[in-house]
């Protein structure tokens, strides 16, 4: 039987971090999951989607005003007070699914803390994308439908502030510091094509091993 490993993505928006880890998903034959851990979450907590959607790479504070060790309980613990259903809660649904989804298979996660979520996981390899500004911009634009350029340009600090804050909140790293990850590269450089096989690569090279599907 083949060993298991996980590829975790983050990704500025607009870097083609999305892209990048469909086209792994494909080459590799191993699933994909990125918003689908909404869905995934929902099921297994019994909990509307909309929680989860609300939360979604998004940091608040708990009611309670933090975190009350909410890393170490389980989701039985926390269910015990219903004012605990907040982000941390929400969180520890999430990060309990990617855990469940880690040790059954081989995948590819992308964002969600995953990599911080799995940082135990023997055979983790940690990437996060990147691209030059104007390449994020024209992405951005054609995906969201946003113009003129000033709109688009808006909208990714916006969701880069979330994203960096949601991770610097949940995790002891930094979002998009070259020591929270194993590798971090600038789609630009190389284009999507061969960002995608540059990973492939230094995924086989870390775990040891080539991984074909």
């Amino acid at each position: 039987m083949k060993e298991k490993y996980v590829i975790t993505i983050g990704r500025q928006l607009g870097s083609g971090g999305h892209l990048i880890g469909e086209e792994l998903s494909r080459q590799l034959g191993i699933p994909l999951y990125d918003k689908e851990l909404i869905e995934l979450a929902s099921r297994e907590s019994g909990l509307s989607k909309e929680f989860f959607e609300k939360m979604d790479e998004k940091k608040t504070h708990s009611i309670f005003g933090g975190f009350f060790g909410l890393r170490n309980a389980t989701v039985d613990e926390i269910y015990l007070n219903e004012s605990y259903l907040c982000n941390e809660t929400l969180f520890k649904i999430q990060s309990d699914v990617i855990r469940n989804l880690a040790e059954k298979q081989s995948c590819i996660f992308i964002g969600r803390c995953a990599d911080y979520v799995l940082k135990d996981h023997p055979r983790a390899v940690n990437i996060f994308i990147t691209a030059d500004i104007e390449d994020r911009i024209k992405r951005v634009s054609e995906v969201y439908q946003l113009a003129p350029r000033d709109k688009a340009l808006a909208y990714i600090k916006k969701m880069d502030k979330k994203r960096a804050g949601y991770y610097n909140y949940y995790t002891d790293k930094k979002w998009g510091a070259a020591e929270s990850y194993h590798l971090c590269m600038n789609s630009s450089v190389l284009g999507i094509e061969k960002t995608v096989a540059y990973v492939r690569r230094f995924a086989e090279e870390k775990l040891g091993t080539r991984i074909n599907p």
